[in-house]
């Protein structure tokens, strides 16, 4: 056990580590898009949301709808 503890790192000699291992990721692992991908996927999801969006609108006004002419449906059944 004492053997472990004598060839266990010092945390800033790991952390330093950490870091350059990091460093290494970030440029010569990491395949970075280019600009016109940047460009086309940030598009996509504008058009996405915009889409989900209008389509999320429509189904509230659908149901809002439906709702308020059920209630008055009702209401001159009831009154």
């Amino acid at each position: 056990m004492a053997e472990n503890a004598s060839k266990k790192k010092s945390i800033f000699s790991r952390i330093f580590g950490w870091f350059r291992e990091v460093r290494v990721e970030m440029t010569k692992r990491i395949i970075w898009p280019t600009f016109s991908q940047v460009l086309n996927n940030t598009i996509v999801v504008i058009v996405c949301v915009l889409v989900v969006g209008v389509l999320i609108w429509l189904f509230d006004w659908l149901f809002f709808t439906a709702i308020q002419a059920l209630i008055s449906w009702l209401g001159g059944l009831l009154g």
